[in-house]
């Protein structure tokens, strides 16, 4: 088991607010943030970022396992649903108080990082991430996240 960093970097992110649509099947949001979710405590959040934002980072601190069944990433921001390992980016409004209600996420699957992309960033002590957070039609990126709206990367923790 090795010691390991993901980084997550975020660019295009989608706004501070989101009004209602005529057709009103979305709610209006104002005052949106982003941030990782810690596993198995939705209401735990590393760096909320303004939803305004030019760009956004977390890095998170993970371990890796080299096997000759694949790599296993585990770490307080990595989920563990029914085999699937991913990283959650909560989207929520934060009020007056600083109280951040969720409204929707984006599950990064770790499971369609290349096999050898994930090696290598076992190897080198990063795994580096790389998305827009704004979909096709102009709302905070949600739902499931692989390649190619996420580009993996191994790079050098150094």
């Amino acid at each position: 088991m090795a010691g390991m960093h993901i980084r997550i970097d975020a660019v295009d992110l989608p706004g501070r607010s989101r009004p209602a649509p005529a057709d009103a099947k979305v709610a209006a949001y104002d005052n949106i943030h982003v941030a990782v979710q810690r596993r198995d405590r939705p209401a735990e959040l590393l760096d909320p970022q303004p939803g305004d934002a030019a760009s956004a980072s977390w890095t998170l601190e993970c371990t890796a396992t080299v096997s000759p069944d694949g790599t296993e990433v585990k770490g307080p921001y990595v989920q563990d649903r029914l085999g699937r390992r991913f990283v959650y980016l909560s989207w929520g409004t934060v009020d007056a108080s600083g109280a951040f209600t969720m409204f929707r996420r984006a599950k990064l699957l770790l499971d369609r990082v290349p096999a050898d992309v994930l090696a290598a960033a076992a190897h080198s002590g990063l795994l580096v991430g790389r998305l827009g957070l704004t979909d096709a039609h102009g709302n905070p990126l949600c739902a499931r996240v692989e390649p190619p709206y996420i580009t993996w990367t191994a790079e050098s923790a150094a």
